[in-house]
């Protein structure tokens, strides 16, 4: 039963700790949509998303004025396009142009799922999709694209690794003239899940229902702001504070996932309880650790810190919900949060300790700027890497990095918004060449093995 005190907190908590509904995704099903003849099947596409989703825009905004909490995005995904596309013996651009069309016609601010699953393996379509992917980033604004090359059940596409640093070097040359944000609406993951609702990363698993409601909900600001008023607990009771905290948090995306679920008339899928930051002031997880008592964030300490914060947020969320699911935990995305930025312009936080970092939070290199002539080979051995942790770990990881065309380190990159400004990292360019030509795959790990 809610109580005065309850309602009061969460005003609170919306007012002055920035949180807020980071995004309510419709996911829909394309798998209806497949056709040789790539017009009927971009037609058919175009139809079944405007159907789906015509009203999304309206109930989220009237959810927003009814119970007063802000939902910063209303967003789309959609089943692979590989898959959609691999029937078509023609450019898959077409494909992007048609969701761009539809996304707008629908008034939604992203749409996810230019995406391809490669990690055991090209099927037919996969690899002529992921080449088009420069070309369809720079000639749409909404369209986000993932590829995701490896899975613990799989091992990893060496192959698909190579393929990708060359890819996102091109993002970024492509839209040079728009301060290479083609790169930024590109991820590549190990082990993507199928229930993802923030983007870039988001597309609709094909072991989904033809359309549900997800939601992402946020909160950085809220957390730091509880422990805040406990500056001498010990680390048992921060932990304690963080689950308490979580749940309230949670309980509000469940209200809006459900509501949106019932005036849409689709299922409710899952609510993903990540700690999403934004640039704005208080509204940090780099801000979060260090309130727990680092100096800085990427101080020795800082993955502890992390896995503490990423582990208690999962165990808050999920008694506050029907179904959690997406990726929960904490996000650490530089450009998108204000105390990793300072952290990395004072030099406290570099690559190697945000690679680290990955091990233990929700995903992985996110929104990291790097100089603009990293080589392509470089680019393909960082998303190795960050896809061995995920292979290893049975966790997701993913790598989002910008390199910014014409610029050297200790430069900002600034787009503004939700995606904010990168500070250009240095990047290690010893070459990692000869090993990622070997091609084929990474043996999955043997704690695969569990039939």
């Amino acid at each position: 039963m809610l109580n005065v005190h309850d309602i009061l907190e969460t005003i609170r908590m919306i007012q002055d700790e920035c949180l807020d509904i980071r995004t309510i995704t419709m996911g829909v099903s394309l798998l209806d949509c497949i056709d040789s003849d790539i017009d009927k099947a971009c037609e058919k596409v175009y139809d079944k998303i405007t159907r789906c989703a015509q009203n999304l825009v309206r109930v989220g905004e009237d959810i927003e004025k009814e119970y007063g909490i802000p939902i910063i995005n209303k967003r789309l995904s959609v089943t692979p396009i590989a898959i959609v596309s691999a029937a078509c013996n023609a450019s898959p651009v077409k494909f992007a142009l048609t969701m761009e069309k539809a996304a707008k016609a629908v008034g939604v601010n992203l749409i996810g799922g230019y995406s391809a699953l490669v990690q055991k393996g090209f099927s037919a379509g996969d690899e002529r999709l992921i080449r088009s992917i420069p070309e369809a980033l720079a000639s749409t604004t909404c369209v986000c694209s993932s590829v995701n090359i490896g899975s613990t059940k799989t091992g990893i596409n060496l192959d698909a690794c190579k393929l990708m640093g060359g890819i996102v070097r091109e993002c970024a040359e492509r839209t040079v003239d728009d301060k290479c944000f083609g790169a930024a609406k590109l991820v590549v993951f190990c082990n993507a899940v199928d229930d993802n609702p923030f983007m870039a990363g988001a597309f609709h698993g094909v072991g989904e229902t033809d359309c549900i409601i997800n939601v992402g909900v946020s909160g950085p600001g809220v957390v730091r702001s509880a422990l805040s008023k406990y500056p001498d607990a010990d680390i048992t009771q921060i932990s304690d504070i963080i689950k308490k905290t979580a749940y309230k948090i949670t309980r509000v995306g469940q209200l809006v996932g459900v509501t949106a679920s019932k005036r849409l008339g689709v299922p409710f899928g899952i609510v993903d309880l990540s700690l999403a930051p934004t640039p704005a002031v208080g509204d940090s997880v780099a801000h979060i650790l260090e309130e727990i008592g680092l100096e800085s964030c990427g101080a020795c300490g800082t993955t502890a810190t992390l896995a503490l914060l990423n582990d208690a947020v999962k165990k808050g969320g999920v008694m506050a919900c029907s179904r959690i699911g997406g990726l929960s935990g904490a996000f650490i995305p530089v450009s998108e949060d204000a105390g990793m930025i300072d952290a990395a312009v004072c030099g406290s936080l570099s690559i190697e300790k945000l690679e680290a970092m990955t091990a233990v939070c929700s995903v992985g290199l996110d929104m990291i700027v790097v100089p603009g002539d990293t080589p392509a080979d470089v680019i393909s051995g960082l998303i190795a890497d960050e896809a061995a942790i995920g292979m290893v770990n049975s966790k997701t990881t993913a790598v989002r990095v910008i390199p910014a065309i014409g610029m050297k380190e200790g430069e900002f990159l600034d787009w503004g918004g939700l995606f904010g400004k990168g500070p250009v990292m240095n990047i290690n360019k010893y070459s990692p060449s000869k090993f990622i030509n070997r091609g084929g795959q990474i043996p999955a790990p043997l704690h695969s093995l569990k039939n």
